[in-house]
């Protein structure tokens, strides 16, 4: 399974925005050191390795987040507001109206443009917009919180709060991932 190379470059601008220049640099020399995979230039339309991913995230965590790998739901919605932001490269799809639409159609498409495994099917029920992730065979439990994070802040930018519960996990042997997001007034 390989992530589009937009994840890396988001995370990269958001990191040296919080942190600055030079200690990304510094922590990305380190980690070129521990894998040469980071010594290469990873590009917006690049492939990688959705395990490479995992390993810039486990590290981002142990150098500036005292190892709490609850951060990658912050990564997921630090993701999504750098990509579908006015001025992020996945702006256009934010522009449909219709809330239906926009998660029936729209949110698998926003998967799709990361992802190259694997299957987004998302529905609109009763105030609950249920996301589903398929034919994956990449079991890591806070992966599954970056696209809980991401997923939320999306459908938080369309202009509604939600409650996430997490229903069904790969990490925990099930067949798919599974959320569910409570609609709430906004």
């Amino acid at each position: 399974m390989n992530a589009k190379g937009i994840a890396y470059v988001t995370t990269k601008n958001n990191m040296i925005a919080a942190l600055g220049e030079e200690r990304w640099t510094a922590f990305m020399d380190k980690l070129a050191e521990k894998d040469k995979y980071f010594s290469k230039v990873i590009m917006s339309i690049s492939l990688m390795p959705v395990e490479k991913l995992i390993v810039l995230f486990d590290e981002m965590c142990k150098e500036f987040f005292n190892d709490d790998k609850m951060q990658y739901v912050k990564f997921g919605k630090a993701g999504a507001k750098g990509v579908l932001s006015a001025d992020g490269p996945y702006k256009s799809f934010m522009l449909t109206k219709d809330i239906k639409q926009f998660v029936e159609s729209i949110l698998p498409k926003v998967y799709s443009m990361y992802f190259d495994d694997g299957v987004a099917i998302a529905r609109l029920e009763n105030n609950v917009v249920h996301i589903k992730f398929t034919e994956l065979e990449f079991k890591y439990i806070y992966f599954e919180y970056l696209l809980l994070g991401y997923f939320q802040q999306t459908i938080k930018m369309f202009g509604k709060k939600s409650v996430v519960k997490k229903v069904r996990s790969l990490a925990s042997g099930d067949k798919d991932i599974y959320f569910q997001y409570q609609l709430l007034d906004s």
